[in-house]
């Protein structure tokens, strides 16, 4: 396994900002035409996505809809795409990008390519009821990605062992 960093605890600024994209990824299915699909992703590469990563949203009065309409100022509206997932879906799938961009101290196109929108949903269902941070730590071991220092002790320790037995090999 590979680690992936350490773990930030959520505080107050962090479940402002995990709320605030949450409820903008829930309002984009009635503001946005676009797909989900192609809405994540926009929203996740825009530079409004940077002002959160840079917590500078939080000195702002920035709301949702406010979001959603930066984000169409920079990349134009658009209809491309006609999937679109539910409101508690894109809720769930905005908080724990948020949640794991924060806890995790990723940029968010970071986390955007650790895991796809599909992948998220299709996690919907079984995770959406657990702690944001056991959900995220069931995806990234599932990925073959965690942060438990044990495993990475356990993983540098075999490493260790096969350098030893191709050194004795060769004497």
């Amino acid at each position: 396994m590979t680690s992936i960093s350490e773990i930030k605890k959520i505080d107050k600024d962090g479940l402002l900002l995990c709320n605030l994209q949450a409820k903008a990824f829930e309002l984009s299915i009635m503001e946005q035409e676009t797909s989900s699909e192609i809405f994540i992703r926009r929203f996740m590469n825009s530079n409004i996505v940077k002002r959160l990563d840079g917590l500078d949203v939080l000195q702002s009065n920035l709301q949702a809809k406010d979001l959603l309409n930066i984000l169409d100022e920079e990349y134009g509206k658009s209809n491309y795409g006609s999937v679109k997932y539910s409101p508690n879906e894109m809720y769930w799938i905005g908080y724990i990008y948020r949640y794991f961009s924060y806890t995790y101290e990723k940029s968010s196109v970071q986390a955007y390519k650790i895991v796809k929108p599909k992948e998220l949903r299709s996690m919907f269902l079984p995770y959406h009821t657990m702690d944001p941070a056991q959900a995220i730590d069931r995806i990234l071991e599932a990925k073959g990605l965690t942060s438990d220092s044990k495993d990475e002790e356990l993983e540098q320790y075999e490493i260790f062992k096969r350098v030893r037995e191709k050194a004795n090999k060769r004497m």
